[in-house]
């Protein structure tokens, strides 16, 4: 969804949840109440089984695309739209679909891709915690407000928590049941990979995940922006640089076919 660092920028954000609506207790420590929100993520996820339909604009240097996207027990299904400036006729749009229908093993991949994600995502949220010093900044309006960076004390298992362990910024948690709205931040040092000889990400680099409740107690990512630099391998750059945004989300019935999401899909303008 977001290539490697964008993935790192959001393993905060699963999905669904049902912790009850009391509201956090106020004698909660910072950490206590984001321990809290990482368990209403994981409980969520695991709870949630709802597909979605919905609109895509996602703006990558080189692979900017407009889409309609419907999710399905066999995978995400795609109309591309418009593919860097060229649009697709109608049934341009159907045929590349039906390549994904006809093709179990692409559909497979695709599933297997989605597992190691959810993975990573699992991992990276059970560190949220530890990983940074919070401070709760406010609580109004139904949301708790907290600031984050890093904990000097954290020594991070990975080269990818390393980068997450490299950012300061801002979460907003809906108070109602836990969720996380939003997560902003920056990275204020330099992260290096093997002394660099393998790559380093520069600092400066920033990311900003918003969520939205779709229906009780379902949310979903409505926008990333990601835009950090860097280079690996001395001779490759690192360029996470990604502004998506989706909208226009209907709820499709769990057990939708891929030939079913199809019809759904070009039904859309």
């Amino acid at each position: 969804m977001l290539g490697r660092a964008g993935l790192l920028m959001w393993a905060v954000l699963p999905a669904v949840c049902a912790l009850g609506a009391a509201q956090p207790a106020k004698t909660y420590t910072a950490k206590d109440y984001v321990w809290e929100a990482v368990r209403a993520e994981l409980a969520a996820d695991a709870a949630d089984h709802s597909v979605w339909l919905y609109y895509e604009v996602d703006k990558k240097p080189g692979n900017d695309t407009v889409q309609w996207a419907a999710d399905t027990r066999m995978g995400e299904l795609d109309r591309v739209i418009e593919k860097n400036g060229d649009r697709f006729t109608r049934t341009e749009q159907r045929n590349k679909m039906e390549v994904f229908i006809n093709s179990p093993a692409v559909q497979a991949r695709q599933r297997k891709g989605g597992q190691h994600d959810d993975r990573e995502a699992a991992q990276m949220l059970n560190m949220l915690p530890n990983a940074f010093i919070w401070t709760i900044t406010s609580q109004h309006d139904g949301r708790t407000f907290l600031h984050f960076r890093p904990d000097p004390n954290f020594r991070p298992p990975t080269w990818e928590s390393r980068v997450f362990a490299a950012m300061e910024g801002d979460m907003v948690v809906d108070d109602a049941r836990f969720r996380i709205e939003s997560l902003k931040g920056r990275m204020i040092r330099q992260v290096k990979f093997g002394w660099g000889i393998f790559g380093e990400l520069e600092p400066g680099g920033t990311f900003d995940v918003e969520r939205r409740q779709l229906a009780p107690g379902v949310w979903q990512i409505t926008e990333t922006h990601i835009h950090i630099q860097g280079h690996a391998l001395i001779f490759k750059s690192i360029s996470e640089q990604e502004d998506d945004v989706k909208s226009r989300f209907e709820q499709l019935p769990e057990n939708i076919s891929l030939r079913a999401a199809e019809e759904k899909l070009m039904a859309q303008p």
